[in-house]
């Protein structure tokens, strides 16, 4: 008795556990399947099986109503195709029961007798038009569909995975919604393309369908007058009434499933289910009212029956005033002002998401939108990922999201660049205007609005497109007005570059460098240095502009001179020293000279005296008669070098070029300050001035 109950025990686990495995379910419903092709089956579950197929039909055009998008029943192919084998599976099993007993259950009876009055040609008539309906109008439109749609949808994919991109770039969505979106892409182009070859098992099942009751009607009529010596009425009578029966019992399923295919193939991304979508589009009180007075007009035609058209049309009539009441309802609805909400955060939650703030973003007036856009072909979200790639190449710097957001309360064609949420620029274009910037050879005046181009305060002018030949011939440089906002943007990530290098972002590129280069982090970072200290000495070198990409390298200058000191101006100044050839390349023409300006001996004699170290930053303890003078000839020489055509840089000794730098870039930001070291081997250095305090009196 034990050992009885103890088996029970293990059975009901190992069936529990089977249900548990949806895996292990799913292969033991796929064998099954394959079973009802070999194996007999008895009467009772031949129905069971019928009532089952007729459930899961229903089941499946239900399901196909009330999803939102296509995306939602994915797996939709693959149950097609597991119905048509169930189909062909139960088709098997009764054909055998007919040929054998005469008899497959009392489903396929009640089709055979009740639904076609037990004639048999009414039955195959019926059989045939189920057939024409299925294989000719819905399984085709259906196939033809998911062929367009699987066609259309590869060709879409370049645009909308642009689209994500675009979206990723503007801060719109993050890294994971963007890996969701690009997923959901894959799957849309793999579900149309299997239901493209899916609504092949469904043509075939409909033609196998009408083989198999042939086949089964010849077969009982010589079973019935061969074997059974029965009259051929008779025959006809048993035989082929119930493989009518068994059509229809089958079929009628099919055919919902072909429905359901031809549904979900031709419905688009809502919001809503099918009925909730359907209604609301077609219930248009205009057309129900005409509709209804049509219909009773005709009433008039003589011959024609009243009543069945005086009740559609009351029932359309019906529809149309509850139609326009729901409509009243519902702009009632909108016209009631809203509940006054929270406007300012109340709670410390509402308030902490404050804190966080975005470290780039622009801000748009509504008539810049169009900007955004991403139907059009050029759009700002592009162009941002452009000054990515940009800022990357020259400076090192990640960029973080450029949040860009609307804005109401600016002027309609003004934006706004904030950094770290504090507003750094703005400005105002035309949009239906190109900005001319005159060179130095332009030859006449141009007619347009005046205006100064915001990156460089250079003077220039919008004029319109038909103009831009004209200007273009005159020696203008004819900008987009998108060009004339990414170059701003560009010049103020630039000039901001050292406030956008987060820690966390300093953390980030530790963590790439110690995956490919681990022997430049270790014993370094935290040991001689801190997350912080290597902060501070690459917002240094970017706050000069020089570009930080080769972290790697400078992590092993910090190895070595890290362990003398942790002032980050000195080890950014070591720094420096290392990358000669990065910051030559940077400020010499294609020629290979350097222009330049430098000190006079005896300026660089007294500012060597006056050197001084000052709260761990070198500085000169000069009066600020001396700096003022200092200022004016540096300005001097600065504008010297411009009307040449040269940028200005001032060419120092090693120990003053840090000191000097403090000095002027209050006045002088512009103004690239290099020591003698950090001109790389190879590079011509030609001098243009002397900066001379002994000529200024």
């Amino acid at each position: 008795m034990t050992t009885t109950t103890g088996s029970t025990t293990n059975m009901t686990h190992a069936l529990l556990k089977l249900f548990r495995s949806k895996d292990m379910l799913m292969a033991f419903g796929i064998v099954l399947l394959v079973i009802l092709l070999v194996v007999p089956l008895p009467s009772f579950l031949v129905d069971l099986l019928l009532a089952l197929n007729i459930a899961m039909a229903v089941g499946i055009l239900l399901l196909t109503m009330y999803i939102k998008e296509a995306l939602e029943f994915s797996s939709f192919p693959t149950v097609l195709l597991l119905m048509t084998l169930l189909r062909l599976g139960i088709n098997i099993s009764v054909t055998r029961l007919i040929l054998l007993d005469g008899s497959a259950g009392k489903i396929v009876d009640t089709f055979g007798n009740l639904m076609v009055g037990g004639n048999y040609v009414v039955g195959f008539v019926i059989f045939l038009m189920l057939m024409i309906i299925q294989f000719m109008v819905i399984n085709s439109g259906a196939g033809r569909v998911a062929e367009v749609a699987a066609r259309f949808t590869l060709d879409a994919m370049p645009g909308k995975q642009l689209a994500i991109d675009a979206d990723l770039n503007a801060g719109l969505i993050d890294e994971n919604e963007s890996r969701r979106r690009r997923k959901a892409v894959e799957k849309e182009a793999d579900f149309y393309g299997a239901m493209d070859g899916a609504s092949k098992f469904v043509r075939g099942d409909a033609v196998a369908s009408i083989i198999i009751m042939l086949i089964n009607a010849l077969g009982g009529i010589v079973i019935g007058m061969l074997q059974k010596q029965m009259d051929i009425t008779t025959a006809l009578s048993n035989y082929v009434l119930l493989t009518i029966g068994a059509g229809l019992a089958i079929q009628i399923p099919a055919l919902l499933i072909s429905s359901a295919a031809g549904l979900i193939v031709t419905r688009s991304t809502s919001e809503s289910s099918l009925g909730t979508e359907l209604f609301g589009q077609l219930s248009k009180f205009n057309v129900l009212a005409v509709a209804a007075i049509i219909v009773g007009l005709m009433m008039l035609i003589p011959g024609l029956p009243k009543i069945p058209f005086a009740l559609v049309s009351i029932g359309l009539g019906v529809a149309a005033y509850f139609t326009q009441k729901m409509k009243a309802e519902e702009e009632k609805a909108l016209l009631k002002p809203p509940e006054p909400g929270p406007t300012e955060p109340e709670t410390p939650e509402q308030m902490l998401e404050m804190v966080m703030v975005d470290p780039i973003e622009i801000e748009i007036g509504y008539s810049l939108i169009p900007l955004i856009d991403d139907q059009a072909q050029e759009n700002l979200l592009q162009r941002i990922t452009g000054i990515r790639r940009q800022i990357m190449s020259e400076l090192g710097l990640i960029l973080p999201v450029v949040r860009i957001r609307d804005n109401l309360r600016l002027q309609p064609n003004e934006y706004r660049i904030k950094i770290r949420g504090q507003e750094i620029a703005n400005y105002q274009i035309m949009l239906d205007h190109l900005m001319a910037i005159p060179s130095d050879s332009v030859e006449g005046d141009l007619p347009g609005i005046t205006a100064n181009e915001p990156a460089f305060r250079l003077p220039a002018k919008w004029i319109s497109e038909n103009d831009r030949h004209q200007a273009e011939m005159k020696g203008y440089t004819v900008v987009t007005p998108i060009s004339v906002v990414c170059t701003h943007l560009t010049e103020v990530v630039r000039a901001h570059s050292p406030e956008l290098l987060s820690r966390q972002a300093v953390q980030e590129m530790i963590n790439q460098i110690r995956q490919k280069s681990p022997a430049s982090v270790d014993g370094v970072i935290p040991e001689l240095l801190s997350l912080g200290d290597l902060q501070n000495v690459l917002r240094n070198l970017l706050h000069e502009r020089v570009s930080i990409r080769d972290l790697s390298g400078i992590l092993e200058v910090l190895a070595v001179n890290a362990q003398v000191t942790r002032d980050p101006n000195v080890l950014s100044e070591v720094v420096r020293q290392s990358m000669a050839v990065t910051i030559s390349n940077q400020y010499r023409d294609s020629s290979y000279t350097l222009h330049v300006m430098t000190l006079s001996p005896a300026l660089e004699n007294q500012l060597r005296n006056s050197l001084v170290n000052t709260d761990n930053r070198m500085g000169f303890q000069i009066d600020a008669k001396m700096a003022q003078r200092i200022l004016a000839s540096t300005g001097e020489q600065m504008e010297n070098m411009a009307k040449q055509g040269y940028l200005p840089v001032l060419l120092c000794p090693r120990e003053l070029r840090f000191a000097f730098r403090r000095l002027v870039e209050q006045s002088f930001p512009s103004l690239v300050v290099l020591a003698f070291s950090e001109v790389s081997q190879g590079t011509r250095v030609k001098a243009h001035g002397m900066v001379n305090i002994q000529e200024i009196q």
